[in-house]
């Protein structure tokens, strides 16, 4: 992995910076409820003006600086990353960054034709979402006209290609798709991928988020548990915040994501820098810091290092663990849109 060139920025809680995650466009072609519905108080959902995304040649300068200050792993995110022009000469470019793990997630409706031109332009790895096998649920979680059969496509696709293991992601709604969990994980049981089950987050300002619309994470493995029986296993590294549970017969495995419920504050490594340039450094966050402004006006490398290591070290977040002690830090203030930061 990468040997950062200065030594590893530390933030107020002894976190290391790990991970980046680049949301490389604000847009997509799914209406998820619990990412980016149609409409936001009664408008169309808005979407950043062209020139304000960063450019390819911008990214690749701050995933260097990034890796510089101990960024391992990169994830790009959107919206809908596939949407965006040519992403797959981002890959490459990226991918000549020594010592990266470079993974990518998709909603799987256009990665079919292109999952060979990512593995070959240098992507590791893809994470798809799919909250439902039943098309009526289907369409219900993600309000757009796409079958499931072309996101399984997508996953198949992936897969001979070589980006894999695929992980396959299901946010899960108390009352919406729930009933989905059993079915989807019998569906990829023993295929090699794995599933993993999200709770239902309170992420940005749009989604009218309820807590009585949260399945607890514990209720999804006792579901699953009851027909296919299911042992822990230890994570795969330090941070990881997946709680990983694999089939007693050996059929593989699944994880769990009980960022509502299980808060794991303390163990995150992740920066997440938007669509326009800015860092975030919770998915939570309300606001973020403006990159793209020292890129354009110039600032060289050492001053834009600077800035990351200074951000870092400042940080202090912990918004999960804050609510589930029933504190609501940003109750009343507008949170940044995970479309904008990715998910």
């Amino acid at each position: 992995m990468n040997t950062p060139a200065t030594p590893a920025a530390i933030d107020q809680r002894g976190r290391p910076l790990r991970d980046l995650r680049i949301s490389v466009t604000d847009r997509c072609n799914f209406r998820c409820v619990y990412c980016m519905p149609k409409t936001v108080f009664g408008r169309d959902y808005p979407f950043l003006p062209r020139s304000d995304m960063l450019s390819y040649e911008e990214i690749v300068r701050l995933a260097r600086l990034f890796a510089d200050q101990g960024v391992q792993k990169i994830r790009l995110t959107g919206g809908e990353p596939l949407l965006r022009k040519d992403v797959e000469r981002l890959v490459e470019q990226l991918a000549a960054i020594p010592g990266l793990e470079l993974t990518l997630t998709t909603n799987g409706s256009l990665l079919a034709a292109r999952a060979r031109g990512l593995r070959d332009a240098g992507l590791h790895r893809v994470t798809v979402s799919l909250d439902a096998l039943d098309e009526a649920i289907f369409k219900r979680m993600n309000d757009a006209d796409y079958p499931v059969a072309r996101v399984l496509e997508g996953i198949a696709a992936a897969d001979a290609a070589g980006l894999k293991p695929v992980k396959v992601n299901m946010v899960v709604k108390r009352g919406t798709n729930d009933s989905e969990i059993l079915p989807l994980a019998r569906h990829f049981r023993g295929t090699g991928h794995i599933l993993r089950f999200i709770e239902y987050m309170d992420a940005g300002s749009t989604n009218a988020w309820r807590s009585e619309e949260v399945l607890p994470a514990a209720d999804v493995i006792r579901r699953i548990d009851a027909e296919l029986p299911l042992e822990p296993i230890d994570p795969n590294y330090p941070g990881e915040v997946a709680e990983r549970w694999r089939y007693r017969d050996g059929s593989g495995e699944i994880g769990v994501i009980a960022s509502v419920t299980q808060a794991f504050c303390s163990g995150c490594t992740r920066a997440r820098l938007s669509t326009d340039g800015k860092v975030y450094t919770c998915l939570f966050a309300t606001s973020g810091h403006d990159l793209r402004q020292l890129l354009r006006q110039g600032a060289s490398d050492e001053r834009i290092a600077a800035v990351i290591a200074g951000i870092w070290r400042d940080r202090d977040d912990r918004y999960s663990e804050l609510r589930g002690a029933g504190i609501s830090p940003t109750a009343t203030v507008k949170k940044i849109e995970m479309s904008y930061i990715g998910g």
